[in-house]
């Protein structure tokens, strides 16, 4: 395995989607799809694999490529699109006509709805595909059970029904829960167990199963509840289970899969994520309603580019490259004046669902390669994130030097504070310290990190130990107030870079500044500055806790006359608690500390219960 494959291995999400193998010449050999994307690509590189087959296919792979999809049909649909177009030597060749089913709704008068696996141009709707054929029949029951539809195999006379201009009704037959089609009614009588149902009456329940098959559901399950409901107060519990599972289906039910649609044909879709250093691009290219390729590229910038104008030259790129006559374009930018195509911004739709797969696949992309720099190149990783920070702070260097304070206690009592130290973004706990806070009485957050940040870097003038970077307060503009005191007695205030942070949303306070500093979320500074936060609490609130207990436990033995500090520290070596020094004998107590203390403890313990 190469040192490549072996990062790769390492980095590969954990989600459905599709893999590419590729050999030294760029060349796919082996699609595969799969639910886990990592355990299943990290399944060939086994050393327990015996399979000739196999072996070659990891001896001849150079690299490996993936898309991440929405679900496991959504891996099937798309691995047979890629074996088909690609045809790779370690594939299993797949024919053309083996195509998966579809739900036609026919261009007609009365529309007839039914399965098909032939595509025809004539202007119908098909929704689709379905990887599991129950599925679609248990669809097909409940549309005809809940509206009178013709199927594919009760047509009527097609010249018959476009002829006529007459107002046409269909003959429905009500037999069991289930609206039978028994043909046309124009003139004359009908029998008493018949209804009619007109055309525009047909054309509105064919727009009801219109928006069943588009995912809409929330009509027909509220019908069918109330149909179970009803059929529950009856006691027939058969029916209303049935219904039930109905119900199910609709609700596990994907109206359509995001790579495959008829309504979509020579298209390009292209999707960018960038950061300080490099811009990421992700490029889907659907023919035939499919999609047939898909790219990521990585893009180092040489200047502090826009998003749109590296995506500009990368599209024009990668069209030339393989060869794309497509005159559509979906993207998250509409560049139509700069490359003369068309351009589509989606909002909503078919268009807004593939543009979300390439910006999932795009984001996907870049937090790999980030990580795969971590592996393998730790100090570039390291500057990389450093030099981010200082931009996104507006600092004057680089902070590989950040303190983080956080004071706890509770109701003013056993304050103390904790400082955690990270060293170029990375916890260093041999260097974190704890405070027990000696000149504030109270519940005084703001004097308490005061004295603290004091104590802090004076000891650190005073020892002349290199002072940090950057000193992060857990805390709003009181707390950060309070820390800027102390710097200032110290005449290190314009020294050390200091901000607060609040938790309610994570805004940034700087001293002297009302407004306060909003991150993106997703950002890896914020994160950085969050896991110190984070970090300071839980080390303050361990501190806090053990303090509190501590002083419990002394508390209760020092209320005890009679009872020094050896004999209290001699019990509780011994018996570990109070608690269960409580459950003990006089008797087992006097063999420790004689019969004298073991009365007046035994007592005081049963009084205070």
């Amino acid at each position: 395995m190469s040192n490549n494959t072996n990062v790769i291995l390492k980095t590969i999400p954990e989600q459905p989607g599709v893999y590419q193998f590729l050999n030294k010449d760029k060349k796919i050999i082996y699609v595969g799809k799969a639910k886990n994307l990592k355990k299943r690509v990290k399944s060939y590189f086994q050393k327990s694999i015996k399979s000739r087959k196999t072996i070659n296919l990891v001896k001849n792979t150079n690299s490996i490529e993936h898309v991440v999809v929405q679900s496991e049909s959504d891996a099937l649909l798309l691995e047979n699109s890629l074996i088909k177009k690609n045809q790779p030597k370690y594939n299993i060749l797949l024919r053309d006509d083996k195509t998966y089913p579809w739900i036609c709704i026919k261009n007609e008068r009365f529309p007839r709805v039914f399965l098909t696996r032939k595509l025809i141009k004539d202007g119908s709707e098909y929704y689709g595909p379905y990887t599991n054929i129950k599925v679609i029949n248990v669809l097909l029951n409940i549309i005809r059970t809940l509206y009178p539809i013709r199927n594919g195999n009760y047509n009527f006379s097609e010249r018959r029904i476009q002829k006529n201009s007459k107002e046409l009704f269909l003959k429905i037959f009500k037999k069991n829960e289930h609206s039978i089609i028994i043909g046309f009614h124009e003139s004359g009588s009908k029998k008493a167990s018949e209804s009619l149902l007109s055309e525009q009456e047909y054309d509105k329940n064919i727009q009801l199963v219109r928006e069943i098959l588009n995912g809409k559901f929330k009509k027909v399950k509220d019908l069918l509840r109330d149909q179970m409901n009803i059929f529950s107060k009856k006691m027939h519990f058969e029916k209303a289970q049935n219904i039930k599972e109905k119900i199910e289906v609709l609700e596990n039910y994907q109206s359509k899969s995001t790579v495959v649609s008829q309504k979509l044909n020579n298209v390009d879709v292209f999707s960018i994520i960038s950061d300080s250093e490099n811009a990421y691009i992700n490029y889907l290219q659907i023919a035939f309603g499919r999609v047939i390729r898909f790219q990521n590229q990585e893009i180092k910038k040489a200047l502090d580019e826009d998003d749109i104008d590296i995506l500009s030259l990368v599209i024009i790129s990668i069209r030339e490259r393989f060869n794309s006559k497509s005159k559509l374009i979906i993207a998250p930018y509409n560049l139509s004046k700069q490359l003369n195509l068309k351009f589509i911004v989606p909002k909503a739709g078919d268009n807004k669902k593939l543009l979300d797969l390439s910006i999932r696949n795009c984001k996907i992309f870049r937090i790999e390669r980030l990580k795969q720099l971590q592996i393998i190149d730790p100090e570039r990783h390291k500057n990389r994130i450093m030099n981010q920070m200082k931009l996104d702070l507006k600092l004057n260097e680089e902070p590989n030097h950040i303190e983080c304070f956080d004071v706890s206690n509770i109701q003013g009592t056993n304050s103390v504070a904790a400082c955690v130290v990270f060293i170029d973004g990375k916890p260093m706990k041999k260097m974190y310290r704890k405070f027990i806070i000696k000149t504030i009485e109270g519940p005084n957050d703001f004097g308490s990190m005061e004295e603290v940040i004091y104590r802090r870097y004076s000891r650190m003038i005073r020892e002349e130990t290199p002072l940090p970077k950057l000193i992060i307060i857990d805390g709003g503009k009181g707390q950060l107030s309070s820390a800027v005191k102390s710097l200032k007695k110290l005449n290190i205030y314009k020294s050390i870079p200091i901000i607060g942070i609040a938790k309610r949303l994570e805004e940034l306070y700087y001293p002297g500044d009302s407004i306060p500093l909003y991150l993106n979320k997703k950002s890896e500074t914020l994160k950085v500055i969050q896991n110190l936060r984070n970090e300071a609490h839980r080390f303050s609130l361990t501190f806090h806790k053990s303090k509190r207990s501590k002083n419990s436990l002394n508390s209760k033995f020092d209320m005890i006359p009679g009872v020094g500090e050896k004999t209290k520290l001699k019990l509780l070596r011994k018996f570990k608690s109070i608690n269960r020094i409580k459950g003990l004998t006089v008797l087992e107590i006097a063999n420790e500390i004689g019969q004298s203390k073991a009365k007046k403890i035994k007592e005081y313990l049963n009084d205070e219960n």
